[in-house]
């Protein structure tokens, strides 16, 4: 297995156990085990448990980011939105503040800082 697949799989395994068991229950000895790695090929890529858990929250923002970004850019939403705004007099007096903040939200076309 080349050195990129091995830290694959100790990100893959990392980004598991930290979201199940969060980070102080995660120990390094875990996540080795159950990648099926040594120890050293971990802080060959690592240096700490602090590190790794940086490199699997930035890509976990990074998926995010795409994911949004998919989303904001997706042409079918113009749709639900024209539709959302033409049926706003229709909504109940209980629903009409959120629902007015949400159509001026999709009336924005501007993208947010971060995508």
């Amino acid at each position: 297995m080349a050195l990129d697949d091995t830290r694959k799989k100790i990100l893959s395994v990392a980004n598991k156990l930290f979201s199940r068991f969060g980070f102080h229950k995660t120990s390094m000895d875990e996540i080795v085990k159950i990648a099926r790695k040594a120890k050293g090929s971990l802080y060959y890529h690592f240096a700490s448990k602090e590190e790794l858990f940086k490199e699997v929250v930035s890509k976990e923002i990074a998926n995010l980011k795409n994911q949004l970004s998919i989303i904001v850019n997706n042409t079918d939403l113009n749709n639900v939105k024209e539709n959302a705004v033409s049926k706003k007099k229709k909504r109940t007096p209980e629903k009409e503040s959120f629902a007015s903040y949400m159509a001026e939200q999709l009336d924005d076309d501007r993208s947010p800082d971060f995508l």
